[in-house]
């Protein structure tokens, strides 16, 4: 509690997409909200620092990590990884430090360490760990967050499938679409690769990229900006949810019914497709990875939805329909103020002058 008799609440990467919804949902909530990173006021550096900001907080809620919207170049590679490590140590080393530790430790993960799944949907009961990059990633990440005995709190790991909300993904998407440039995105053969050949202590898969004939159907698990922050909100006060959890829709899609979807939402009748081989030169200029929209991720929230969870926007159509309205809000008022930004310098430069 702070002064005040508030509950205190110690975020890590709060400046991230998904973070600041977080942030402002705690606030919302009645917590005072600490944040860590190098937007916030606590440095990675600092362990006295963090040590100071978790003892006695309620909840710790870490997004932090390098953003895998990237090459994935051998230095990218490693800067991913330990990214993610190092934060989640520095977290762990403070909390078990702590004389009064917080309730419940919450930690990013994601889906993708899953297999390239087209047969059956993964869940925390019965899901497969894959292989390579990717998936040694978030393997590590997870092994570090459950590392040790931590008996005065709960630990949660996010396993978070794509978040559709006013993100630099979903963005990106709409302007494909909006460009008739949204159509289905086939795997197949592409020239050999190391880029997602494995990393870390335990590196799995091989030496060269896998590529599997998916014909555009590879699986695409997805959640709502809004269903994800409630997610996160109902995971922190619910005792009984631990471990890994699944964070996806109940309806998960596939690429082609997604691209669609998005083409309908932004009006464009015609999307042109694209293959592995086009999508490789078109990624490499973009400077991210075609992984990212050809591996099949079906991804289902038991765990959520054991303990009663309720989503709000279940339905993919629906849900891309109101990110669609709320990114054209949020466009039209990052307008507005660079246009009153504009005016008052030149104001102040008429007045100067």
């Amino acid at each position: 509690m702070d002064a005040e008799g508030r509950p205190i609440a110690v975020i890590a990467g709060a400046s991230g997409f998904v973070g600041r919804a977080v942030a402002d949902a705690c606030r919302a909530d009645g917590y005072e909200v600490r944040t860590v990173g190098r937007s916030g006021g606590i440095g990675w550096t600092d362990a006295d620092a963090l040590l100071a900001a978790v003892d006695g907080a309620d909840a710790v809620l870490n997004f932090a990590g390098r953003s895998v919207n990237c090459r994935y170049t051998d230095r990218n590679r490693l800067e991913i990884l330990e990214s993610r490590v190092r934060t989640t140590r520095a977290l762990r080393t403070a909390i078990a430090a702590a004389a009064q530790p917080p309730r419940v430790w919450i930690n990013a993960s994601t889906a993708t360490i899953y297999r390239h799944a087209m047969d059956h949907p993964q869940t925390e009961s019965a899901g497969d760990i894959g292989s390579g990059f990717s998936v040694d990633v978030a393997a590590a990440w997870e092994r570090e967050f459950f590392e040790g005995s931590l008996p005065g709190t709960r630990r949660a790991a996010l396993r978070m499938a794509i978040v559709l909300g006013d993100g630099p993904a979903t963005r990106v998407l709409l302007a494909l679409a909006r460009a008739g440039l949204g159509g289905t995105q086939y795997d197949g053969w592409c020239p050999p690769h190391r880029r997602y050949r494995g990393i870390g202590d335990h590196p799995t898969g091989p030496q060269c990229a896998r590529w599997h004939r998916t014909h555009g159907r590879q699986r695409l698990s997805w959640i709502h900006v809004d269903d994800a922050v409630r997610a996160i909100g109902f995971i922190r006060d619910d005792e009984t949810l631990a471990g890994p959890i699944n964070l996806a829709s109940p309806h998960p899609s596939d690429n082609r019914t997604l691209m669609r979807t998005l083409r309908h939402a932004v009006g464009t009748p015609i999307g042109v497709p694209s293959t592995r081989l086009l999508l490789e030169a078109g990624m490499w200029v973009a400077r991210t990875e075609p992984e990212l929209v050809l591996k099949s991720r079906w991804v289902l929230p038991e765990k959520l939805l054991d303990a009663g969870f309720v989503f709000t926007h279940p339905d993919l159509a629906s849900a891309v329909a109101d990110v669609r309205d709320r990114t054209a809000m949020a466009r039209r008022q990052r307008t507005r103020t660079r246009s009153s930004w504009s005016s008052r310098t030149n104001t102040s430069s008429a007045t100067a002058v």
